[in-house]
């Protein structure tokens, strides 16, 4: 009888002392949580697409030796959904390759998922 009573009582407790908290993000970052979001989104894909921008200037003989691309620069041009919510997303992509001191170079489509992976690309321009 006495452990039932003791359960009662600590059960009110816990209820009368149900206090809501909440969680607030924060965002250490120079840019609106919006913006910070997406660049680490993007940043978080970088392997994918650094291979994507390997293998779509391959056989450019004109294009530099050490292309590179920037997060700020990339455009996120659709998300897919694949299954359920939080499930797998499929992003499109468009990125602008530079070399050295961001000359531009060219502008491509790039398909990648949240795993990682790369899906597809697509060459659209090549700048002079």
């Amino acid at each position: 009888m006495k452990k039932i009573i003791t359960m009662i009582i600590v059960g009110l407790f816990l209820a009368v002392l149900n206090i809501p908290i909440e969680a607030k993000t924060i965002n250490d970052a120079d840019t609106e949580l919006c913006k910070t979001l997406k660049y680490a989104l993007i940043g978080s894909l970088r392997e994918p697409v650094d291979k994507a921008i390997v293998e779509i200037y391959k056989r450019d003989k004109n294009a530099h030796k050490y292309l590179n691309w920037a997060t700020y620069d990339a455009e996120i041009l659709k998300i897919k959904q694949v299954y359920g919510v939080g499930g797998l997303y499929e992003l499109t992509l468009k990125v602008f390759p530079y070399y050295e001191a961001h000359n531009s170079y060219g502008m491509d489509e790039v398909v990648v998922n949240t795993e990682g992976e790369l899906l597809g690309y697509k060459h659209l321009k090549t700048y002079p």
